[in-house]
């Protein structure tokens, strides 16, 4: 879907005038329907309202990266439909301007069509404030945001809104992008700086122009034709990658544990080196690997916890650049190490237990007493100390409370070291088996 979509497929065609001064992402910006390309995924009615403005504007949530085509999307929107099209930012604007729009969109006879930029910025309260006004026709709603609706905005306004979601554009979008923009500044640029830019973009056309537009700037000699070179030493200036720190951090760490449990050491280390080189704290990422050790791993590979942990006091002895070395280390050893969550699930199953029978009594045998008292009543009488007997095991021994008594909470798994620990427990359990 993402190699169909274009939102600046046909820059070249100009409505309106641009202003000079203005960015270049701004005077590349489609003006007309037919300059853009959308993903396929929206309902054919829906885009044909919105194209011909038939009705009343419908309350919409578009959803997509930064440098998407959200804002462009938004005022195509507003300029098919006979209405007031009203622009607000949720960074700058509150409930004071929505109440002014209100205010004017009661008193106007087209409708009015609000666009409100960053929505997912406005807190719950500032949300609410929409409701009785889409309820009533009062205005529709064109809300933008970079970050996922499920999670930034309430149920009550997304149940009165339909979400249109924006991919990142597509590697063929962003060189035509590239080299609309490249005319306009006068440059021109090799097929290996186009594929840098576009890398560089992520997705993001603006970022894609901003960068260019800078790069401009320092080039004295237009008549030099750019090349892969020219770029990359300009953009190692920046230093950054496309990342939001927000939502796709999230992800980041989602892809590189997931990487890890599917034994895949390649794509761990991509993920995991994707969030340091962009600037993640890497000890939150040796947290990680070490709750990853004992979760995913555990009993299978015990060596795993503790080189985890080890990773994370070299890398506070080392720092970066060269903490990077034992990081590599620790995550190709916990992709490849065998896999069990055995003692995870036991833990799970042992708090599942404790939660039902808060009020259990430790079995009198197992009872400390350290007093005369104690020992009258019978603490600690039956006790057997296993060292003392073949294969430091007291069979028929209780150690449960009587509320769980016979429930398994660990079962180790046949991989790894487990294997062993399987064997041994299967051996010691047949030991106690009633053999009526």
């Amino acid at each position: 879907m993402a190699e169909n979509l274009s939102l600046f497929e046909n820059v070249g065609k100009k409505e309106e005038p641009r202003k000079e001064t203005a960015p270049l992402a701004d005077r590349l910006r489609p003006h007309r329907w037919d300059e853009i390309r959308l993903p396929e995924s929206i309902d054919d009615a829906l885009l044909e309202q919105l194209k011909e403005g038939a009705g009343t504007p419908p309350s919409i949530i578009i959803w997509g990266p930064p440098g998407s085509g959200k804002t462009t999307l938004a005022r195509l929107i507003g300029g098919s439909f006979q209405c007031n099209f009203v622009q607000l930012s949720a960074v700058l604007d509150g409930v004071k301007d929505v109440r002014d729009v209100v205010a004017s969109a009661r008193r106007s006879p087209l409708p009015t069509l609000l666009f409100v930029d960053e929505i997912h910025r406005f807190n719950k309260a500032q949300q609410d404030a929409f409701l009785p006004h889409i309820e009533n026709g009062t205005l529709s709603l064109i809300g933008a945001t970079t970050e996922n609706p499920s999670f930034y905005l309430t149920r009550a306004l997304l149940s009165r809104c339909r979400v249109l979601v924006l991919p990142p554009l597509s590697p063929a979008a962003l060189e035509n992008v590239a080299r609309q923009g490249a005319e306009v500044t006068g440059l021109t640029l090799e097929g290996d700086a186009l594929q840098v830019l576009v890398d560089y973009a992520g997705g993001d056309a603006r970022r894609l122009l901003n960068a260019l537009e800078s790069y401009a700037r320092t080039v004295k000699d237009r008549g030099r034709a750019v090349v892969a070179e020219d770029v990359q030493r300009y953009l190692k200036k920046s230093g950054l990658l496309q990342y939001d720190r927000n939502e796709e951090h999230y992800d980041c760490v989602s892809a590189m544990i997931k990487s890890l449990r599917g034994s895949d050491p390649d794509a761990a280390l991509y993920w995991c080196f994707k969030m340091i080189e962009s600037g993640d704290d890497p000890l939150f990422i040796l947290r990680r690997l070490m709750i990853f050790a004992s979760e995913d791993i555990g009993n299978a590979d015990p060596r795993a916890l503790q080189l985890a942990v080890a990773t994370i006091q070299a890398f506070d002895r080392i720092g970066l650049p060269e903490g990077k070395i034992p990081i590599a280390q620790c995550v190709t050893y916990l992709a490849t190490a065998p896999k069990s969550n055995r003692s995870y699930l036991a833990l799970h199953s042992a708090l599942a237990a404790v939660s039902t029978t808060p009020r259990a009594q430790v079995p009198l045998h197992l009872r400390n007493s350290p007093t005369p008292l104690m020992k009258e009543l019978g603490y600690s009488l039956g006790y057997q100390y296993p060292h003392d007997l073949p294969n430091a095991f007291a069979p028929d021994v209780q150690y449960l409370p009587d509320e769980v008594k016979g429930q398994k909470f660990y079962e180790p798994s046949d991989r790894g070291y487990e294997k062993m620990i399987s064997e041994r427990m299967r051996m010691l359990r047949s030991s106690t088996e009633d053999p009526s």
